[in-house]
């Protein structure tokens, strides 16, 4: 009657988990994750790769290029958020055609490049945090919004 383990039933659980917790984080830790999980994309892809998992590769690449594209550089205000925002898309676009061709070059040393393309901006965007002002803090106090997620 029972299944001991149904591998749709626990995605299923894991999305419901997911949805709840978007409905409940604010958007500067929303575009923590999205950094997150574009630097664990690539690392993982590295690994794949280094293993000879092609699918993994790929996977993990297409990962990294979906944050990149559809909740980084999306995100992005490009009308408000000035030159900041303009620079923003531009490394974003290029870090996703460095990950294009590193797929298909099998190259690590793009990906890495990558990594170390995005770790600062990542970085600098979890300090916001700290310093106690966030993207919605500048937007209610004038300033323009550098995201809207």
């Amino acid at each position: 009657m029972f299944s001991a383990h149904s591998p749709s039933a626990a995605n299923a659980y894991q999305r419901i988990n997911i949805e709840t917790s978007m409905h409940t984080i604010d958007q500067h830790q929303l575009v923590s994750l999205l950094f997150e999980g574009v630097l664990n994309s690539i690392a993982t892809a590295r690994g794949a790769m280094a293993r000879g998992d092609v699918a993994g590769k790929v996977s993990a690449i297409s990962k990294a290029l979906r944050i990149l594209e559809e909740g980084l550089s999306t995100g992005l205000d490009r009308v408000e958020g000035g030159e900041l925002a303009q620079n923003l898309g531009a490394l974003y676009d290029y870090c996703m055609q460095r990950l294009i061709l590193a797929n298909a070059r099998n190259d690590d040393a793009m990906m890495q490049e990558v990594i170390r393309l995005i770790e600062p901006v990542a970085q600098g965007w979890n300090e916001i945090r700290k310093t106690g002002s966030t993207a919605t803090d500048a937007s209610a106090s004038g300033q323009p919004a550098l995201v809207e997620v």
